[in-house]
């Protein structure tokens, strides 16, 4: 192992040397006639190169030999202790300074890349996300501590706030090709948004929002995509409460997701409506409640009260009470009155 990679274990181990050295030659002082205190003295004042006369002259071969040793091998140590400590005070700010710099280099070169705003936990298991994914990013974070964490583990980091047009510059927004604001603060989100648009015309802008209604203000500042991470939690919860055959697969229901992504690229919705006692599509088969709905959705997935999960049904299929009923369509939100709607009700609303 090679001491001179730690500025601490050099340390430790000149120092080490430096005793060695004052007790080798305070036991040769000793050795010749000296007491320990005229033998240790004489050791120190030679190490240090103090300059005082000597305690007992040094008349004799032997003596002689032993203070030029010690002059030699204290004089070098003392050296090496002074160097080694001086690098142990500087090396951490030296790291730091000469790490921000290789950082910004890195970050000047990337193009096509990722700016992360917000290292909390949601920044982070992005951060980790797009790493995995293989994909170019730099995070904005304004806690050094966590921007430190962040380095770390491998990730590229400006320490700034990211509300601050100077610091989305430095991140490289003129290049990027998304920026995901997901900080806990909407306004912030917002005001993100803005400015990112503003540098940008081109760039993909995700933001994270809190409450419902700012999805729109967000949208205004130029946001393409607007998570709510409450509501994406609120509506798992419900998957689990209410079809819990389906959670139970895991890799059933992320496949389920994924097309639901692919048809919301293509303008459809997907809705799941459990269907009432009574209402007017409970006991009807598949294509009579298709029929109601004059073309506007199609039933793909019905969820048994039971736990039986049955996709895509076939026409005579039959909705019972408490069943989950997946349709997809343009604007099926609004169907769910279809299904609320006592026995009598005929006719679809309006669209």
């Amino acid at each position: 192992m090679d001491i001179l990679a730690s500025p601490g274990r050099t340390l430790a181990a000149i120092v080490a040397y430096l005793c060695a050295v004052v007790v080798v030659a305070t036991s040769a002082y000793m050795a010749a006639g000296w007491s320990l205190g005229d033998s240790f003295y004489m050791v120190l004042i030679t190490v240090y190169s103090v300059g005082y006369n000597e305690v007992h002259p040094a008349e004799t071969t032997y003596l002689r030999a032993v203070t030029l040793g010690t002059m030699i091998f204290g004089c070098t140590g003392t050296i090496l202790f002074t160097g080694s400590l001086v690098q142990v005070l500087t090396a951490s700010q030296l790291n730091r300074v000469f790490g921000r710099q290789r950082m910004e280099r890195d970050v000047a070169r990337l193009k096509g890349h990722v700016i992360v705003v917000g290292l909390g936990r949601t920044g982070m298991m992005l951060a980790r996300e797009l790493k995995a994914g293989g994909a170019g990013f730099v995070a904005v974070e304004v806690d050094p501590k966590k921007a430190e964490t962040a380095e770390a583990l491998g990730f590229l980091c400006v320490i700034g706030d990211g509300t601050d047009e100077d610091v989305l510059k430095e991140a490289g927004i003129g290049r990027a090709r998304a920026l995901a604001t997901v900080l806990p603060n909407d306004a912030a989100n917002v005001f993100i948004t803005l400015s990112a648009r503003s540098l940008n015309p081109e760039v993909t802008i995700v933001a994270r929002g809190e409450m419902p209604a700012t999805e729109g203000k967000l949208r205004q500042a130029g946001a393409d995509h607007v998570v709510l991470p409450a509501h994406i939690g609120a509506e798992r919860v419900a998957e689990v409460i209410l079809y819990p055959e389906l959670t139970r697969h895991p890799r059933r229901i992320d496949v389920q997701h994924a097309r639901e992504r692919v048809l919301r690229n293509m303008g459809l919705e997907t809705e799941v409506v459990v269907a009432p006692e009574g209402g007017s599509m409970t006991g009807r088969s598949v294509a009579e409640i298709e029929a109601r709905g004059a073309g506007r959705f199609m039933v793909v997935q019905v969820m048994r009260q039971a736990g039986e999960v049955v996709t895509r049904p076939e026409p005579d299929f039959v909705v019972a009470a408490g069943d989950g009923v997946m349709i997809v369509g343009r604007g099926v939100a609004g169907l769910r009155c279809l299904f609320d709607a006592p026995e009598a009700t005929e006719s679809p609303p309006a669209a």
